[in-house]
């Protein structure tokens, strides 16, 4: 083969390794020049799982949800509260909207305020009491009812229930909502059966409405009064005293997923 043309060949191959060198180079600087450093990443990744957001807990209804006849002043509401703080690691913000006495009719129209709306979208857990005022008549009991009267108030109360819980939906549609079950204070009185029979049927049908909807949970709290009522009582005979709301408080808090 002519000397000329091996050194052509040579020279252009030479030419073609450097081209390929230069672009190999070129490639690999336009690869780390456009990639973040390692370091400053994983600090700023174990930085952001450090951060613990805050838990928000509104809580809605009636004299329950107020805690009265706690001497403490927590209520079941409060007791929670202190159990969710010791168990988590962030700071946990409580908006109590209750009012003692307060219907199912009249939470209906509560929750539909504008305010009442916008501290619900903030939520990450909502609570409620409602309904013994619709049924114990604000503990007057049940002795001057017939039961189509009982009938008509329930039916009312489960059309109140079922719109309650649609609009707490519809402000928010992630909070956990924990709906705490009637329990019957008239136990121990002549027609303490009976009342009981109401009460677990109104349980049953509240329980029906509740699950209708997602992460909605219906506490019950029936049992926890049923055998020793009178020791759980306040002096009304009517609300929960201290260690009666520290039960539903516990019921509550057995529900959670820590």
């Amino acid at each position: 083969m002519n000397k000329n043309i091996i050194r052509s060949i040579t020279v252009i191959s030479v030419f073609f390794c450097l081209l390929w060198l230069i672009g190999l180079g070129w490639v690999a600087y336009e690869y780390y020049a456009g990639k973040p450093e390692k370091g400053p990443q994983s600090t700023t990744v174990s930085q952001k799982s450090e951060i613990k957001k805050g838990l928000t807990i509104v809580a809605l209804g009636d004299s329950l949800t107020r805690g009265s006849g706690d001497e403490s002043g927590k209520g079941y509401v409060g007791v929670l509260i202190d159990e969710i703080k010791e168990k988590s690691n962030g700071p946990v913000q409580l908006t109590n909207l209750g009012i003692n006495g307060q219907r199912s009719d009249q939470l209906r129209q509560q929750v539909q305020q504008t305010e009442i709306r916008r501290q619900i979208q903030k939520a990450d857990m909502v609570l409620v009491t409602i309904g013994g005022n619709d049924l114990f008549q604000g503990g007057q009991g049940l002795m001057d009812f017939q039961a189509g009267d009982i009938s008509v108030i329930e039916k009312k109360y489960l059309e109140n229930l079922k719109v309650i819980f649609q609009e707490i939906r519809q402000s928010n549609r992630d909070a956990n909502v924990f709906f705490i079950g009637l329990y019957n204070p008239f136990i121990d009185l002549d027609q303490g059966k009976d009342m009981s029979k109401i009460v677990r049927h109104w349980n049953y049908e509240s329980a029906e409405v509740s699950g209708a909807f997602p992460k909605i949970v219906f506490v019950p709290t029936f049992d926890l009064f049923e055998l020793k009522v009178n020791d759980y009582l306040y002096s009304d005979k009517f609300h929960p005293n201290t260690e009666g709301y520290r039960l539903i408080a516990k019921r509550v808090a057995s529900l959670l997923t820590w």
